[in-house]
């Protein structure tokens, strides 16, 4: 190995590889230390000490955060992540039933119902099992129930215009009961 060569992999061994967090870390290391050093050169020691403790805590702030933030939040970003946005409310629940029960329902249960329902049961599913409805629909399918899976599916078409009232009240005590 010539001496060039034996450097690299020194210096690659210290920093770790590019991308990795040794050597993220070391990069702003570096250049935060380079930015305390030049406020010292320019404006002296009471601006060097002031960056000093700026880097420090915007240090503090960021180890925080990624190493131990679901210890203060009670694992909140979970749920949060598998819904990407906030969790759905139940709004005029009585309305969009009616709707959908009604004789030209199936217009309604396309367009609003079926979204409404299976938003719920994704939320319902990230919030209380910790299972993302549309990246694993094996193990939703498990916990929803065989039965009323084609109705909320949300990789397949209804297996009808509307579902009976009897489905529509399953899938509402199955929902309440995740």
């Amino acid at each position: 190995m010539k001496a060039p060569a034996r450097i690299r992999a020194l210096v690659g061994a210290a920093l770790g590889e590019p991308g990795s967090v040794r050597h993220s870390l070391t990069v702003l290391g570096a250049v935060a230390v380079g930015a305390v050093a030049l406020l010292a050169a320019a404006d002296g020691a009471a601006a060097a000490g002031c960056g000093l403790a700026l880097v420090t805590v915007v240090a503090l702030a960021l180890g925080r955060h990624a190493a131990g933030g679901a210890a203060q939040d009670s694992g909140h970003r979970k749920p949060v992540r598998l819904l990407s946005g906030r969790a759905p409310a139940l709004g005029a629940w009585r309305r969009l039933v009616a709707d959908t029960l009604a004789e030209d329902g199936a217009a309604h249960f396309r367009a609003v119902m079926r979204p409404q329902l299976q938003r719920l049961f994704a939320a319902r599913l990230a919030e209380r099992h910790g299972v993302a409805m549309h990246r694993s629909p094996e193990r939703a399918r498990a916990l929803v129930g065989a039965e009323l899976w084609p109705w909320i599916d949300p990789g397949a078409a209804a297996p009808g215009p509307t579902p009976p009232e009897p489905v529509l009240r399953a899938l509402l005590d199955r929902l309440e009961a995740l």
